[in-house]
């Protein structure tokens, strides 16, 4: 898998998502950007954020409810580039 970027809309910021993630949620970790959790599983909901465009995939079907538009960065990666607001 190719290396993928994922820009952030209220700052432009981009981060780089190597091929040694496991999810979102560690890229935003490795780039200390601050993002709610609580369960790292897909149970919960609370990292839930918008998708403004690209696409993911999830590791497994998260059992959190994803709404048309919403993510759950502690189960998915992104399949190409994507832009994310949170």
């Amino acid at each position: 898998m190719t290396d993928r970027t994922i820009t952030l809309s209220a700052s432009g910021q981009q981060l780089a998502c190597k091929s040694g993630h496991r999810n979102l949620l560690e890229v935003f970790e490795h780039h200390q950007v601050e993002v709610e959790y609580q369960c790292r599983e897909g149970y919960c909901g609370s990292c839930r954020m918008k998708l403004v465009s690209g696409e993911v995939r999830y590791s497994e079907k998260p059992l959190a409810f994803v709404a048309e538009g919403e993510i759950l960065p502690c189960c998915c990666m992104p399949v190409a580039h994507i832009e994310i607001s949170f």
